[in-house]
């Protein structure tokens, strides 16, 4: 598994994409299936609907991380799990500001990196506005799931997950949010 990140990840091997997306799909058929038993031990009655997420978000990666790439690894395994699953993908956030990798830092400093590293974007704010009116209709809290290659500490999730929340809240909605990487280490 780290060969393969670090092909597709620093060496740009884009081939890995497909590949790493399809075992991130059978991660998300795994989230449903818990989270469907888990909604029917709640509410039996609801057997005819099933869990699905509403929203897939791709962790960004900052402007230097981009040119040095050449593309954000998150949206591409993102971009796989939204065809798979016909789930749209939207880039809510930004990097504010380049963090380093956070590979070479320790938990402490990882933690503190991600503070305030996130924003809302606000080149498709009007794009989730009009998206979250569309899906009112649910009468439950909107699922959102936030897509990465990698769990470390979980600041990069817990930082997005905090911006995510409070987009749904100003908007007066209430929001599930959920994380799906391809490896932990």
């Amino acid at each position: 598994m780290r060969e393969w990140l670090g092909q597709y990840k620093y060496r740009g091997n884009e081939r890995y994409a497909p590949l790493l997306g399809l075992m991130l799909d059978r991660a998300y058929l795994t989230l449903k299936k818990e989270k469907q038993s888990a909604l029917l031990s709640r509410k039996p009655s609801i057997i005819h609907r099933s869990w699905s997420a509403d929203l897939l978000v791709p962790v960004p990666v900052s402007d230097a991380r981009l040119m040095e790439r050449g593309f954000n690894q998150a949206e591409r395994l993102a971009d796989v799990l939204s065809r798979r699953r016909k789930v749209p993908q939207l880039p809510l956030l930004i990097r504010t500001h380049h963090t380093g990798k956070q590979s070479f830092k320790s938990r402490a400093e990882r933690l503190t990196d991600m503070k305030h590293a996130f924003a809302e974007n606000p080149a498709v704010t009007t794009q989730f506005a009009d998206w979250m009116n569309s899906e009112v209709s649910l009468n439950r809290p909107l699922r959102i799931i936030i897509v990465d290659d990698i769990y470390t500490t979980g600041s990069t999730i817990r930082a997005c997950a905090e911006i995510i929340q409070q987009m749904g809240a100003d908007y007066g909605y209430t929001v599930e949010v959920y994380s799906l990487t391809w490896a932990r280490s």
